[in-house]
């Protein structure tokens, strides 16, 4: 079973010289398959130029086990980014030195669960600028309790459904500040082993009361919405929210999961990916703690209905100021061609674009990127040439990964892109909200280009078993220029006057613009 799931991948400046890093996960062998090369997880440098090194060996990231997935932030504080590993088996934390290496630090931090974990995401549960973890675990299967799965008749084995496996409870780590970690999983109220079967998580303030919430997606059990209620306990509201099933009072195959404000109305909106005969699942965030599933009303169902999504992301490819939706699908069962007609395990992955009400989907148009098919799992984003698009990193199975490099996004619109500094709060910022206003050229600052603003968070985790680039990109569309308001971890409130389009800025707690380029040509 643990072979189909597939792993994910963290894009990340690892290296810290400004240039955004893949790293990929891997699985290992079995104690059916032995691979003739040892299979170790591999971390590639961006040299800026194109192209990349690997530098799995030197940095010292070649982690052995069976791996599941990355979230990378910096939870010490000190400059440069860690890197959390997920495995079937004992997960691993490397600290970044800040010299290209990275030390294992799993014992001494006390944060190597070893179940089947699958995503992880970072962020500061209790606003006391020390990011905290929060690790998904899946079923309780394991070597000795390989079952068999498929049709004994016709002598065709199967991957198992989750259903014939157990759950188990999720883990939530608090960071201690002084470089160790407490397990606060149970205490908190989000240990559910009877109904975790997890497989995403990504943070949010969804309730908008200004601290952060964990949103789980499981595997043919409810989803999890867990509240953060400021005194470091947490509750399920995924039930009363609407959110723990469909519109249909059903459970689906939830894999993968992402948040954004998709139609601009100041609330977090909540995406995740299913198996085929279901739908991949949008939930708008009405307000008030409660969530409609729009699926069908938005467009997002019928295209979705024959594939099973893994990863997904929010991001505007296009830089219109709409953001849009990608999910990358493949099948979980590898010989599902022997059981069902018009159904394959190499699929498609898919690309929405946001057209206000509605999302239209356009992986067609896309380019020779999106032409294969392929057993895709996760995805990540971030723009690793620097030249104001967002590109993807897309994972798959038993083939190489995709590095879906953006071609026209930068020339459709303009955008600005915001990578934060805490200082009071967490120093990566995850969990900081930026509500951007953008404004048409030679406006006066009441002039806005668009009636509502554009919301986004920053977040250490999301998608399928990966992690993203903790830069905020924020297509503008005609607009040439930004008004910023940031709500930082912890509460301090700044606002920014005009800031011109088509630049990155590095914006640092209580001190404003400290530095800003513009694009890098090819």
């Amino acid at each position: 079973m643990v072979e189909t799931m597939g792993s994910g991948v963290s894009v990340a400046d690892l290296d810290g010289d400004g240039w955004l890093d893949v790293y990929f996960v891997q699985s290992a062998a079995t104690p059916e398959f032995q691979s003739p090369q040892t299979l170790h997880n591999v971390f590639y440098r961006n040299l800026g130029n194109g192209t990349f090194l690997a530098a799995s060996r030197t940095s010292r990231l070649d982690d052995l086990g069976y791996g599941m997935g990355a979230a990378a932030a910096d939870y010490d504080n000190d400059g440069f980014t860690d890197l959390y590993v997920t495995n079937f088996g004992a997960n691993r934390l490397y600290r970044n030195n800040g010299d290209g290496t990275f030390s294992d630090v799993t014992g001494e931090a006390g944060v190597g669960d070893e179940g089947w974990g699958t995503s992880a995401a970072w962020a500061d549960i209790d606003d006391d600028g020390n990011l905290d973890l929060y690790v998904v675990n899946y079923v309780d299967f394991g070597w000795d309790n390989h079952k068999f799965c498929g049709s004994a008749e016709r002598n065709l084995r199967a991957y198992c459904h989750p259903d014939v496996y157990g759950g188990v409870a999720d883990v939530l780590y608090r960071n201690q500040g002084d470089g160790t970690f407490a397990d606060v999983a149970a205490v908190a109220g989000v240990a559910n082993a009877r109904e975790g079967k997890g497989l995403g998580v990504v943070f949010g303030d969804y309730d908008n009361d200004g601290d952060l919430d964990p949103y789980v997606a499981n595997d043919s059990t409810r989803n999890f919405l867990y509240l953060n209620e400021g005194d470091g306990t947490f509750f399920d509201n995924a039930l009363l929210a609407g959110v723990g099933y469909n519109q249909d009072g059903k459970a689906e195959a939830g894999m993968g999961t992402d948040s954004a404000d998709f139609d601009g109305d100041g609330r977090l909106d909540v995406v995740v990916t299913n198996l085929d005969l279901e739908t991949n699942t949008l939930y708008h965030n009405q307000g008030q703690g409660i969530f409609s599933d729009v699926t069908f009303a938005t467009g997002v169902a019928e295209p979705s209905l024959l594939y099973v999504g893994f990863g997904t992301n929010w991001f505007d490819y296009d830089n219109d100021s709409d953001i849009d939706l990608f999910v990358a699908n493949g099948h979980i069962i590898d010989n599902v061609e022997s059981f069902r007609d018009n159904v394959t395990y190499a699929q498609p992955n898919h690309l929405y674009r946001n057209e206000g009400a509605v999302f239209q989907e356009v992986h067609e148009a896309m380019g020779p990127g999106f032409e294969p098919l392929k057993v895709s799992r996760g995805s990540s984003i971030g723009d690793l040439d620097k030249d104001g698009d967002i590109d993807l990193i897309v994972t798959n199975n038993n083939q190489t990964a995709d590095y879906l490099r953006n071609d026209g996004g930068n020339l459709a619109g303009h955008w600005i892109q915001l990578r934060l500094v805490g200082r009071t709060a967490n120093r990566a910022a995850a969990g900081a909200r930026v509500v951007v206003i953008p404004l048409p050229a030679g406006s006066t600052p009441g002039a806005a280009a668009r009636e509502l603003p554009i919301v986004a968070e920053v977040k250490a985790g999301s998608s399928y078993c990966s992690s993203s680039d903790l830069q905020l990109h924020i297509g503008l569309g005609t607009a040439s220029a930004a008004l910023l308001t940031i709500h930082w971890p912890g509460g301090r409130v700044e606002r920014l006057g005009r800031l011109v389009g088509n630049r990155a800025y590095v914006l640092q707690e209580a001190r404003g613009v400290v530095a800003q380029r513009g694009p890098t040509s090819r």
